[in-house]
């Protein structure tokens, strides 16, 4: 498929080491994709669902051992610790190549080798950047061809370069105590050993998009970013987009993918996806301002808590050409299940749970997460073009121009509903410092501050100092660069019920951000930046929120935010050296503002 001696060398290489029973590479055609799920589902690696209800739609189990991303096991190996980090796993190159070539060898034995030529972003785009996954899991090439694109045209527009990302996966034993995600990012490598789940083996995914993507990023000139994109479509069609990174569990999803509340619905608002996790952000030299792109071409999802009311869009993208991975198997009607879905769990007798075994929904316990039937990190497979809000901006070769980059985490009593940084380098900073409380559905103790900055904190290639000096210096290279806010729906009373509604409800935070970035509305400008006017957050016809509810929502706690301060020391302390000296004035502003 192709004459490229830098590719042929290179698999010719892994194959040696191996030792697959055969090779075949990956065209994208809908022919071989299908030949190789009828493989699967044959040897029970995935089970095909009732394709009545479910067209296309498949189901695979992982090993009980490997159900989530491993972060103690995810290592990026630079030549020194410095340039990885103290936020990062660290291994030096030729010791974890080492102890890497010890579990390959020998590994696809018996097995073979897939070669998939994928392109995250657009084939032929300024934003595009090709990779080749070798895997000998047919899981994983079929998730690949919905995550990315995949085919001939890949190898085509790579042609004779040597700049592609390699990537080896190997299933090998699935030994949880051997298993490695690494990123050699001076070499252009990813390698995964020992596991079969998804965020640790679609190599396009975290590992490129982000991890590999932000050192070619800040090399390059440019940001790969954990970070939805939106479209908010005016009544009189304008359309205006926003970026926004959130830590796990604070509705991400949901935000990308939002149905307005009526009252604006009405009125002829729109929300359009563009992507719901990862944006590629470059410098558009023509107007100056910063463009976003999804790399990807689909959505990897979290199931557990998706439905038609927390997000009717990404439910109706399932229903079609969709791998789900450890949900309960319905064998009734041959369908899919989790909680959080609706209120009708297959009968006993009926339902297979995500390990394999018989599953009875009488004795699921909300409390206790081993009754669940679905696991609760279980997840779908599905094509971005199956969202019924997919913009149509989705395959632009030159992305969208961003309005407003939104932080946001979960946080009960310090940051208010909204507020607007005072500047890029302010805003910077608002997203080193971007953090989560603990809920009582995460492991461990509530209530406590977990700093996330920018959402990558597991998904930085380097040293996260460097990473901050980067976010800086993009601020100097952008002639008119987007507005930074931060949100936080997740503000509570005393009685620990949430105060903002959320879900649709968001949108009205949304059209101020946006009020914002026009120079509509006013605001008033606070020790942490500035929050609206009460009156300029559009509160009709929510039920129980008065202005004064809002008034609530947009209070700035001084003796809450002076103990994040402290909190803040500690996590910059524990970044290290390389924290920029602009961050630390930021921080010792904040203070002084706060302590008048």
């Amino acid at each position: 498929m192709t004459n490229n001696k830098y590719v042929l060398s290179w698999i010719d290489e892994m194959a040696a080491m191996t030792q697959p029973d055969k090779i075949v590479w990956i065209d994208g055609s809908e022919a071989q994709a299908e030949a190789l799920r009828a493989e699967a589902c044959s040897t029970g690696e995935m089970i095909k669902l009732n394709q009545e209800l479910l067209p296309n739609c498949y189901l695979h189990r992982t090993a009980i051992n490997d159900v989530a991303r491993v972060e103690g096991r995810t290592y990026i190996c630079t030549p020194t610790k410095e340039e990885a980090g103290n936020i990062n796993n660290w291994m030096a190159p030729d010791e974890m190549y080492a102890k890497l070539k010890g579990l390959y060898t020998g590994s696809m034995k018996g097995r073979t080798m897939y070669v998939i030529p994928y392109s995250m972003g657009v084939v032929g785009s300024d934003f595009a950047k090709y990779g080749i996954e070798l895997t000998d899991s047919i899981y994983v090439v079929l998730n690949m061809l919905i995550m990315t694109r995949v085919g001939t045209d890949v190898l085509e527009a790579l042609g004779d370069s040597p700049d592609y990302i390699k990537g080896l996966h190997a299933r090998a034993d699935i030994d949880e105590e051997n298993r490695y995600i690494t990123h050699f990012p001076q070499d252009n490598t990813i390698m995964s050993v020992n596991s079969g789940y998804g965020g640790n083996v679609l190599l396009g995914k975290k590992c490129f998009a982000l991890r590999i993507a932000s050192y070619l990023g800040r090399k390059e000139g440019w940001m790969a970013e954990h970070m939805l994109i939106l479209g908010v479509e005016y009544p009189n069609g304008d359309v205006k987009y926003v970026t926004a990174a959130f830590p796990s569990a604070c509705g991400k999803t949901n935000l990308a993918m939002l149905i307005p509340p009526k009252m604006l619905a009405d009125k002829g608002y729109k929300v359009w996806c563009v992507g719901d996790d990862i944006a590629w952000l470059r410098v558009n030299k023509e107007d100056g301002k910063l463009y976003a792109v999804n790399p990807e071409n689909g959505f990897f999802g979290v199931a557990p808590g998706t439905n038609n009311k927390s997000n009717p869009n990404a439910l109706a993208t399932t229903m079609r050409d969709t791998i789900f991975t450890n949900v309960v198997h319905d064998t009734k009607n041959n369908t899919v299940w989790w909680e959080g879905l609706n209120d009708n769990p297959p009968a006993p007798g009926n339902a297979i749970d995500w390990k394999g075994n018989p599953w009875d929904c009488t004795k699921y316990d909300k409390k206790d997460k081993s009754t669940c039937g679905a696991h609760p990190n279980s997840r779908f497979t599905a094509l971005a073009k199956n969202c019924p809000c997919i913009s149509s901006e989705f395959n632009s070769l030159k992305g969208v121009p961003v309005s407003a980059i939104v932080f946001g985490g979960r946080r009960a009593k310090t940051a208010p509903l909204v507020y607007q940084s005072t500047s890029w380098q302010n805003g910077a900073f608002v997203g080193s410092i971007m953090a989560s409380e603990t809920t009582a559905a995460a492991a461990g103790a509530v209530g406590v501050v977990r700093r996330d900055p920018m959402a990558m904190r597991p998904f930085v290639g380097y040293n996260m100092g460097d990473y901050w000096a980067h976010w800086l210096a993009m601020g100097t290279k952008i002639p008119n660069p987007p507005k930074i806010f931060h949100v936080n729906w997740f503000r509570t009373d005393d009685e620990g019920h949430f105060i903002w509604p959320g879900f649709g409800d968001n949108m009205r935070v949304l059209l101020w951000i946006l009020d914002r970035c026009e120079g509509k509305v006013d605001a008033d400008i606070t020790p942490i930046g500035y929050v609206p006017k009460a009156e300029d957050i559009n509160i009709e016809g929510l039920e129980g929120i008065t202005l004064d509810t809002i008034k609530e929502l947009l209070t700035v706690d001084k003796e809450s935010w002076l103990a994040d301060v402290a909190n803040i020391k500690e996590f910059y302390a524990q970044v290290g050296d390389a924290v920029p000296q602009t961050m630390y004035d930021e921080l010792a502003a904040l203070e002084a503002r706060l302590s008048k």
